[in-house]
């Protein structure tokens, strides 16, 4: 007997042979396991077997039981744990993470995903794609400790809209130590610009939500990034806001398709030496409000306009209740020392319309040759249609309704 299917998740290998009647003994019985492709082997050797069948020859031989067991990772592949890997940007890492390899052979990543539920219809998602998940939250270091070990790789994209910009600063920190204390070997970090320090401090520059990535950035680039077997390297991915954002109406600004950044997230961990202590500065168009305008009506064929706004008449079209509040959703109404919504967007937008930071579209279009621009992007998603539908099914703070509501009355007056 050669192969025997007894069930789909058990199965019997073997080559056995006739022998004398007997019964096996501790001494002439071993037992091995080995894991591998997401299965348990487990090999029983008996010398010899005798069947409790009395129309079937004695064997002897191997006996190899192979479990299939659901949730396990696959140990031939290098382990990644995508922290925020069910929000915006979290999806297309894990896409491109479990994608093929460009000559075509399966990608040499499995997927481990942190996530607070893991009952949500994202995470279960993700759980179809054969992503394991881990319940927990990147603010609960006991989970995040569990849930790196074993890992190769990590990346890790801490949600600041929720926690504000000290405890950010703290957990990435902390975050990143725990990574090296469990021997991870990349660790990548999902950067955004240290606005304050681009502009010497100036308080109408200071945007908590992007400040405190920066500031776990600068931190990480004091550590060693050491490409070996037994130390860990680490890589900056810093990027803006997404090109999916424009069903919001933004622009002016150095903007990346979620695409493009899944992209990059890939490449970093398929080039571990090359990225090792860098910050990649990403981007996929630098968009204005003209460009826009143009390429709207290039790519749907209709007619538009731009209206100049101030930026208190822009937030006339959200509930005041809802962003004269701390940014961080987590510390509710009362004012700590953290700026507001308000106060926080007011100097987001000083800086792009500043032009406080830049991006080397050169160097970007030489790593990502097939990268998007507006009209590209514009043309894949069939921009211009359902743009009421799509403008709060990005983010997952609008998802979980976190983000400030709209004064539909102010709105129905435009």
């Amino acid at each position: 007997m050669e192969h025997t299917t007894v069930s789909k998740r058990k199965t019997i290998h073997g080559s056995l042979t006739r022998s004398k009647p007997s019964r096996p003994s501790a001494r002439n019985t071993a037992v091995s396991t080995q894991y591998s492709q997401s299965t348990l082997w487990v090999t029983v050797r008996c010398t010899p077997f005798v069947t409790s069948k009395p129309n079937l020859p004695d064997l002897t031989g191997a006996i190899a039981l192979c479990f299939v067991i659901p949730g396990w990772p696959d140990l031939s592949k290098k382990l990644i744990l995508v922290i925020g890997g069910t929000g915006a940007q979290g999806l297309p890492v894990i896409e491109k993470l479990l994608a093929l390899a460009e000559d075509g052979s399966p990608s040499p990543y499995a997927v481990r995903v942190l996530t607070r539920d893991p009952t949500s219809h994202r995470a279960l998602e993700l759980a179809s794609k054969g992503v394991e998940l881990v319940k927990g939250s990147f603010d609960d270091f006991d989970s995040v400790a569990a849930a790196l070990k074993g890992c190769y790789g990590a990346f890790v994209n801490t949600d600041g809209f929720t926690v504000g910009q000290a405890k950010e600063v703290w957990c990435g920190i902390h975050i990143y130590e725990l990574a090296r204390y469990a021997k991870v070997k990349h660790y990548v970090w999902s950067n955004l610009e240290y606005f304050s320090r681009i502009t010497n401090f100036d308080p109408k520059y200071r945007c908590e939500h992007s400040d405190g990535k920066g500031i776990v950035g600068d931190f990480m680039q004091t550590q060693p990034s050491v490409v070996s077997d037994t130390d860990m390297s680490w890589t900056l991915i810093t990027s803006g806001p997404y090109m999916e954002m424009l069903h919001n109406a933004m622009a002016t600004v150095n903007m990346i398709a979620l695409d493009d950044f899944g992209f990059f997230a890939r490449y970093v961990f398929d080039h571990r030496a090359e990225t090792s202590g860098e910050d990649l500065q990403i981007a996929s168009d630098r968009v204005d409000w003209e460009y826009l305008r143009t390429t709207f009506e290039k790519v749907t064929g209709l007619r538009a306009e731009v209206l100049y706004h101030s930026y208190d008449d822009w937030t006339k079209r959200y509930d005041p209740a809802t962003i004269d509040v701390p940014l961080a959703n987590e510390r509710g109404k009362t004012k700590d020392g953290s700026i507001t919504w308000k106060e926080n967007f007011r100097a987001w937008w000083s800086n792009w319309r500043d032009d406080t930071i830049s991006r080397d579209y050169e160097w970007l279009r030489k790593i990502n040759p097939n990268g998007l621009t507006l009209e590209s992007w514009m043309r894949k998603e069939e921009y211009g249609k359902d743009l009421g539908a799509k403008a709060y099914k990005l983010l997952k703070n609008s998802e979980d309704g976190k983000s400030p509501a709209l004064n539909m009355e102010y709105i129905a007056t435009l």
